[in-house]
C-alpha cells in the first residue's frame, strides 16, 4: 500500500471540499446569518455593547461556587475563551495576512462585528434548551437546541454537528495545538542554543509530547469542575501576558501605525497595491480573513456554546453577553494587536506563500531581541494547552449527544494521546482538513441559529422588559 498517493489523494479531495466549504456559500451563510441576527435584534451588539462588556466584567470579578455538574458563569466564559484564544490569534492571523495580504485583518474585524451578534445568539439558545445528562451535569450546544428547539424533521442537523465536531476536535483541538507548543519550544532552545542537534531535538519533542497528554489526561478526567478551574486561572495569565508584549512592539514601533491601518483598509479593497500584486484578489483577502477569524473566535460554529452551557446561570440572555464580549476580547483586541505586531515591526512578508507562528514570533523577536521567545514560548504553550482542554470538552459532548455518557473517558484518554503524533509529525495536511470540518460543522449551526432566530428576539425582549 503506497502511503504517498493516498495521503495524495486525501489532500486533493480535501482541498475541493475545503474550497468549496470555505468558498463563495460559506461566506454567504456565515456573513448572511451574522447580518440576518444584527437586523433582527437591532444591532444588539452595538446598541448593548457597553452593557454587555459592563455585566461580563461585573460576572467576572463575581466569585462563587457552582452546583453541582456545573461551572460558574467566570468559569464558562474562560473554558469557552481557552478553545477560542489559541493559535488562531497567533498562528491563524499571520497565515491569514500571508495569503490575503494586510486587507484580510479588515474583513476579519467585520466578520467579528457580525459574528458578536452570533456567538450571542448560539450561547443564548444552548442556555436556553440544554438538558441535564445521566450524571448530573448541564449539557447544551447547537445539537441540544437543535434537538429541543426544532421539529422532528430537522434532527438530522444535530447529529451531523455532533459527526463533524468529534472528527474537528483530534486535528483542531489537540494535533496543531501541541504541533504548536513544540514550534515555539523548539524556538526558544534553539535561539539560545541549548539543542543543536536534530536527533536530540526529535526525542526531546517525543517526550513533550508525553507530557502534553499526561496533562490533557489529568485534567480532562477530572471532568468538568478541573476543566473549569484550570481555565480560570490559565486564560487570564495567558491573555494578559501576550497583550502586555503586544503593546510592547506597537508602542516602540508607533510611527508606522498610521500607515499600518491605512495598509489594511486599502489592501481590503485592492490588495494588490499593497502586496505588489502578489495577492491580487479581493475575494482571496476576504475569503482568508473571515476563515481565519472564524476559525479563531468559533462564532458561527456553535462549540463556545457548549461550554456556555455548563454555567450556573438561569439567565439564557445574561450568559449570551459573555458571546459578544468574547468575540470582542479574541479578535478585535488579541488578533488586531498580532495583526499590528506583525505589520509594525517591519519584519518581511512572503506574500502568497503559507506561514504560522513563526511570522508573529518574527515580529516580537524584531523588537526585542532573540530573549523575548523565552516569553513567546510561554504565551503560545499556555494559548494552546488551553485550547486542547477546551476542545477536549467539546469532543466529549459531541460524542455523548451520539451515544452516551460512557464513551467519554475512553474519547478522554485517546484525544489525550493524540498529542504525540502531534509534537512528532508534520502536520500541514491535518491543519487543511482540520479548517475543512470546522467548515462543515458551521451549516448545521448557522441553520439552526437562523431558524431558531425569533426564540432569541423573544427572550431578548422578556430579559429587558423584566429590567425597566
Amino acid at each position: 500500500m503506497n502511503w504517498e498517493i493516498i495521503l495524495s489523494h486525501i489532500e486533493t479531495v480535501n482541498s475541493a471540499v475545503n474550497a468549496f466549504i470555505w468558498g463563495l456559500p460559506a461566506m454567504v451563510c456565515i456573513v448572511g446569518v451574522g447580518l440576518f441576527l444584527t437586523l433582527r435584534t437591532g444591532f444588539l451588539q452595538l446598541r448593548k455593547f457597553p452593557y454587555a462588556i459592563k455585566t461580563s466584567l461585573g460576572r467576572i470579578f463575581r466569585r462563587g461556587e457552582a452546583a453541582a455538574g456545573a461551572m460558574t458563569p467566570f468559569q464558562a466564559v474562560c473554558t469557552a475563551l481557552a478553545a477560542t484564544v489559541g493559535t488562531g490569534n497567533i498562528a491563524g492571523v499571520a497565515g491569514a495576512i500571508a495569503i490575503g495580504g494586510p486587507g484580510a485583518v479588515f474583513w476579519m474585524w467585520l466578520s467579528a462585528l457580525l459574528g458578536m451578534c452570533t456567538k450571542f445568539a448560539e450561547v443564548t439558545l444552548a442556555v436556553h434548551f440544554r438538558e441535564t445528562n445521566a450524571k448530573g451535569e448541564l449539557v447544551g450546544g447547537p445539537m441540544y437546541y437543535i434537538k429541543n428547539g426544532l421539529s422532528k424533521n430537522w434532527q438530522w442537523l444535530a447529529v451531523l454537528f455532533s459527526l463533524f465536531g468529534v472528527l474537528a476536535v483530534f486535528g483542531t483541538g489537540n494535533a496543531t495545538q501541541t504541533n504548536t507548543i513544540v514550534a515555539a519550544v523548539d524556538s526558544a532552545l534553539l535561539s539560545f542554543g541549548l539543542i543543536n542537534n536534530e536527533q536530540l531535538l526529535s526525542k526531546f519533542n517525543l517526550a513533550l509530547g508525553v507530557l502534553i497528554s499526561v496533562l490533557v489526561a489529568l485534567v480532562l478526567l477530572g471532568g468538568i469542575k478541573r476543566i473549569g478551574s484550570v481555565t480560570e486561572k490559565l486564560v487570564p495569565f495567558m491573555a494578559l501576558l501576550y497583550i502586555l508584549l503586544a503593546i510592547g512592539v506597537i508602542v516602540a514601533h508607533w510611527q508606522a501605525v498610521p500607515q499600518v491601518f491605512s495598509c489594511i483598509f486599502q489592501g481590503a479593497f485592492n490588495p494588490a497595491a499593497v502586496t505588489g500584486g502578489v495577492v491580487g484578489s479581493c475575494f482571496l483577502s476576504l475569503q482568508k480573513g473571515v476563515a481565519r477569524g472564524i476559525f479563531s473566535n468559533e462564532a458561527g460554529l456553535g462549540t463556545g456554546s457548549i461550554a456556555h452551557a455548563c454555567a450556573d446561570t438561569r439567565q439564557p440572555v445574561q450568559q449570551g453577553f459573555f458571546g459578544i464580549f468574547e468575540v470582542f476580547m479574541d479578535t478585535i483586541l488579541i488578533c488586531t494587536l498580532t495583526a499590528l505586531v506583525i505589520l509594525c515591526s517591519g519584519v518581511p512578508v512572503a506574500y502568497g506563500q503559507a506561514t504560522g507562528a513563526e511570522l508573529t514570533i518574527a515580529g516580537f523577536e524584531a523588537t526585542y531581541g532573540s530573549w523575548v521567545s523565552i516569553f513567546t514560548a510561554v504565551a503560545l504553550c499556555c494559548f494552546a494547552f488551553s485550547t486542547i482542554l477546551g476542545w477536549g470538552l467539546y469532543g466529549a459532548r459531541c460524542l455523548e449527544f451520539l451515544f452516551s455518557s460512557r464513551v467519554i473517558k475512553p474519547f478522554m484518554l485517546v484525544y489525550a494521546l493524540v498529542a504525540i503524533p502531534g509534537a512528532t509529525m508534520d502536520l500541514g495536511l491535518l491543519w487543511s482538513i482540520a479548517e475543512t470540518f470546522n467548515g462543515l460543522m458551521s451549516i448545521p449551526n448557522l441553520i439552526a441559529v437562523f431558524l431558531l432566530s425569533d426564540v432569541v428576539v423573544q427572550l431578548l425582549r422578556e430579559y429587558f422588559a423584566k429590567r425597566q
